[in-house]
């Protein structure tokens, strides 16, 4: 072992924002540091994020926010005490990168893109001497040598196999999703050949699929609905409703409100194999204004046009309540109102992991410790999305993955310290 934490090396072993805040605290404290990647350059899953507007965290009170984090909230919370949304936003500012609150409380940076800040940040690391090497697929450890001090890595890369001997590793592979952009899973059974328990990785904020007639399909895929309200009843019978906007496609539904409410219909689907979900097409009207406008007499007009006359209604919503009633139970006024109200749409399954957004699952909290240490592993550390947790879109994802990765950069720093004898904090 290293006699002192400059002549320490650590790999960081996934360039995603978890691993590059990993190699940031380890090189701020001295450490030699070398991130390695299976692409040919780091933060591709970071960049396709922020195509769309680089959504960094969230500005909402703290209770709020933890509460995004559903079962795995008392797990978070510690993570954010000590790296939470503010202290992100102040470390952009440092990084040169300034922030604004969008209407919905979303914080974003001022150009709204990923890019510059993600060169901004590597330029930094590599003046701190941070290393990287890409094209490097991690493949497991030198049989060997498991649990030896350092670790001899394995790592497959254009000029054949290579060995990396670290002192300590942190692994910041991602999960499942997007594995064309790097997370691709592979971590999986090298983990749990080494004893590792791991949680089945499932999709996080992904679409769902529904039995769309042919006519539906054809009409309405790629059309939002909004507003609307969704409500489920999760697996332990409470009653989830959120209001906001999703998307019809050829399969299904996809978008912002369906990613909030995945892990609810997804838990249910896993238990029944079915879930029928509650859709409120005219969330901001109470059921008896809906039903007093919607029973008014129409006259000769078809009922679409008086839905369109009466509340507004009109377009896929519509095309929604066709769906859902036969076309003698559409002329049906009362009928109409109440499914307006609520109409029952049953999803069959997730869209495959590749697709989603995230992923749940991974390697259970309960396998490392407060330093993100696995526990049958001393001195490898895990961060970011492969640590079994979800939350929904909206900057939550991001901030946990920056707040893990600085912790497992403290966590290995304090190890490798506690080994030389120092303190480990």
């Amino acid at each position: 072992m290293p006699t002192s934490l400059d002549s320490a090396s650590v790999a960081v072993i996934g360039g995603g924002p978890a691993g590059l805040m990993a190699a940031e605290t380890l090189a701020r404290q001295g450490v030699r540091v070398d991130v390695y990647d299976a692409m040919p350059s780091v933060g591709r899953k970071f960049l396709m994020a922020g195509k769309g507007g680089m959504n960094i965290t969230h500005s909402e009170p703290l209770e709020p926010f933890l509460g995004r984090y559903g079962a795995r909230r008392a797990q978070i919370a510690p993570l954010l005490d000590v790296f939470g949304p503010d202290a992100l936003r102040t470390w952009l500012k440092e990084l040169g990168v300034e922030t604004f609150v969008g209407s919905s409380g979303r914080v974003f940076p001022t150009d709204m893109k990923a890019a510059p800040m993600l060169r901004a940040w590597l330029h930094r690391l590599k003046e701190a001497g941070v290393r990287f090497h890409m094209r490097h697929k991690w493949t497991g450890w030198v049989d060997a040598e498991v649990g030896l001090q350092p670790q001899a890595l394995r790592f497959n890369t254009p000029d054949g196999e290579r060995t990396v001997k670290a002192d300590a590793v942190i692994l910041a592979l991602g999960g499942a999703s997007w594995p064309r952009l790097g997370s691709d899973a592979a971590w999986v059974p090298l983990l749990g050949e080494r004893g590792v328990a791991i949680a089945p990785l499932r999709p996080a904020n992904c679409g769902f699929e529904a039995d769309w007639s042919d006519f539906f399909r054809a009409r309405f895929a790629g059309q939002p609905v909004k507003p609307v309200a969704i409500q489920v009843t999760d697996v332990d019978k409470k009653v989830q409703n959120r209001q906001g906007e999703f998307v019809v496609t050829e399969t299904g539904i996809e978008g912002s409100l369906v990613y909030a409410m995945s892990a609810a219909i997804r838990e249910r689907l896993l238990a029944d194999g079915r879930v029928t979900i509650e859709l409120d097409l005219a969330p901001d009207l109470p059921l008896q204004r809906v039903i007093d406008e919607v029973t008014r007499p129409r006259g000769s007009r078809s009922m679409s046009s008086h839905l369109q006359s009466r509340i507004g209604l009109g377009g896929v919503k519509v095309g929604l309540l066709h769906e859902a009633l036969s076309k003698e139970a559409f002329t049906d006024a009362t009928l109409v109102a109440h499914t307006i109200k609520q109409l029952s749409l049953t999803l069959t399954r997730p869209r495959p992991i590749e697709e989603a957004i995230s992923s749940a699952g991974g390697v259970p909290f309960e396998a490392v410790d407060a330093h993100l240490m696995v526990e049958q592993l001393p001195g490898v550390f895990c961060a970011g999305e492969m640590l079994d947790w979800e939350a929904p879109t909206g900057g939550y994802l991001l901030t946990a993955c920056f707040a893990s990765g600085l912790v497992a950069g403290r966590g290995a720093a304090a190890w490798l310290g506690g080994r030389n004898g120092g303190a480990r904090t």
